[in-house]
């Protein structure tokens, strides 16, 4: 609640309120004007609803919008400003190494890696990050790495950070080694001090009385410096550009009946359309144009029959773009009647289609998001890896949302999270893939709303640091 301004119609309220900007989420925010009348009553004289972001990806950070909830008359605009607190720039840079950790693999010992947990105000934790794979070893090194104090801890220096160590599996079923907790203020007194920290497993400490711990983790290095941040990206102009590719293989399952991957109910959208929501709703708050172009692949296209990996979902060669996401979904539903479900699986050309348009502006001011929504195995995984590391130098990034019960152990590849991807010998330059199959975020009570809330969350919370990668290694400041 803000202060009380007398006898103006053009009040200009001084006191500020904080909420907490995550990116990844929908935040939405209802504004209520009144008039403090006398007695204590007061005379409701309008509102405005509005996204967080949308006020961050307005130019400058500053958002005007009218006052509505009086019928029939005109209740004046809002003008709404946001600034960014400046702890939120601060930038970790540490190293850590372990000692004697349990040994997971039958042959050799174990590959370690790293996973940090912000917790959140509900008791909850989300990852933040994950150290590369140290192959075959009980006493591993890991690389020096990066972390906004935001994405740690939320710019509280106290909030519990916890650390799981893992060994690392082929098939993904990685062991768990053991666990700590920690703080950024305690991890800052490594500045002067190395801090050594036992790794516990809570289940053999249970079972065995002479257990002592895990192994032992150091933190060798602990420096801060302050960084440009991704809102001051988006309030310096640059825009997100956001591109669909959607899947047409014949493994979807005829579009007109119930088994259909593809199939929409009158009850309820299918897998792909709720991926399609949950993402670009978002997103198209960033985008000033709100035009998003959309692609089929791997389907039959008229008039000739010819097998496509990249038509338009509007029919539009020349201009593939759709009006906002709503736009996007009604080409969706008029391609399933007009091409004939075929194969195969090939990503590369949509891929290279979306890299050349993010070659053409690598200035900062335009950043690429694709996103691929799939059901199965990938057909032309040689060439779909070439064209990642291609893509891995330029403004993009590429979200892999995989529908079905498929096992998907090539997306899990692509995603680069614990091996970078390489082809022919060279590495992505930056990680820009993110994959999650779409069935882990499936609300058990059918709720589709929350089964997006929690799949947007996850699927776009590393597209603020690949923005920021690629802007830090092309020394590229915000306007």
């Amino acid at each position: 609640r803000t202060e009380v301004i007398d006898n103006t119609l053009n009040p200009d309220f001084v006191r500020k309120f904080v909420l907490d900007y995550y990116f990844e989420e929908k935040q939405n925010l209802r504004f209520d004007v009144s008039h403090g009348a006398v007695l204590g009553v007061q005379d409701f004289l309008g509102q405005a609803f509005v996204a967080l972001g949308e006020v961050i990806g307005s130019q400058r950070g500053r958002l005007e919008r009218a006052l509505t909830g009086v019928p029939g008359k005109r209740c004046g605009t809002i003008l709404l400003l946001a600034e960014e607190l400046s702890n939120c720039r601060d930038i970790i840079t540490m190293q850590l190494c372990a000692n004697k950790l349990d040994k997971k693999d039958f042959f050799g010992k174990s590959d370690p890696f790293l996973v940090f947990y912000r917790s959140n105000e509900d008791g909850t934790f989300t990852i933040c990050h994950k150290t590369e794979v140290v192959k075959n070893t009980l006493n591993p090194v890991w690389q020096p790495f990066t972390i906004p104090v935001r994405a740690l801890c939320n710019g509280d220096y106290d909030r519990t950070v916890k650390i799981d160590v893992y060994d690392w599996d082929r098939d993904g079923s990685h062991d768990f080694i053991g666990e700590f907790a920690t703080s950024y203020r305690e991890l800052s007194r490594a500045q002067s001090q190395f801090t050594v920290y036992e790794v516990l497993n809570p289940r053999k400490k249970c079972k065995k009385k002479k257990y002592v711990n895990s192994g032992t983790v150091t933190l060798l290095s602990f420096s801060v410096e302050s960084e440009f941040t991704f809102v001051d990206y988006i309030r310096g102009g640059t825009q997100l550009n956001f591109t669909v590719a959607i899947d047409f293989t014949a493994s979807n399952g005829m579009p007109s009946q119930p088994t259909s991957l593809h199939y929409a109910s009158p009850y309820q959208l299918s897998a792909y359309a709720l991926a399609l929501k949950a993402v670009g709703e978002i997103i198209q708050d960033y985008d000033s144009d709100k035009l998003f172009p959309a692609y089929g692949f791997g389907a039959k296209v008229p008039p000739d029959g010819k097998i496509s990996h990249q038509f338009p979902l509007n029919n539009n060669v020349d201009n593939p773009s759709c009006a906002g996401i709503e736009g996007v979904l009604e080409s969706y539903l008029q391609s399933l009647r007009t091409v004939q479900l075929y194969g195969p699986t090939n990503f590369a050309p949509v891929i290279n289609q979306v890299a050349g348009t993010a070659a053409q502006v690598t200035d900062g001011s335009q950043y690429h998001v694709l996103l691929i929504i799939t059901d199965g195995v990938i057909s032309d995984m040689l060439q779909t890896k070439e064209a990642i590391v291609t893509a891995s130098a330029l403004p993009m990034s590429i979200i892999i949302v995989g529908v079905g019960p498929a096992e998907f152990e090539a997306m899990e590849e692509l995603d680069g999270d614990d091996v970078r991807v390489s082809s022919r010998g060279r590495y992505a330059e930056r990680d820009i893939v993110q994959f999650v199959p779409f069935r882990d975020y499936v609300d058990d009570s059918g709720n589709q709303v929350l089964s997006m809330a929690r799949l947007a969350k996850d699927v776009l919370a590393e597209i603020p640091e690949q923005l920021l990668s690629y802007m830090k290694t092309r020394d590229i400041k915000p306007r």
